[in-house]
């Protein structure tokens, strides 16, 4: 795999990480966002803290799960779609 897509799938898969993770955390966001001591300038240590999440993941294991993503929502249709076929 060449350099460029290796960055691609690095990139959208920490992109699809963070969307994952805020969703199954996001109680615990709210807590930690609306907690008396939580200032604006921790949001970026919070932010790379759920980054450094993907380094669990090897680069065959993000594009396997990037594969896997783009295969389940090209076989999804949306309600439009359905209602029109």
């Amino acid at each position: 795999m060449g350099k460029i897509t290796d960055q691609k799938t690095e990139a959208d898969f920490t992109s699809y990480y963070l969307q994952q993770s805020t969703k199954e955390f996001a109680e615990d966001l709210d807590k930690i966002r609306n907690a008396d001591d939580f200032k604006g300038d921790a949001l970026p240590m919070l932010i790379r803290s759920l980054q450094q999440g993907t380094s669990m993941f090897s680069a065959t294991d993000q594009k396997r799960i990037m594969e896997a993503k783009q295969t389940s929502s090209v076989g999804e249709r949306t309600d439009s779609e359905k209602e029109s076929a």
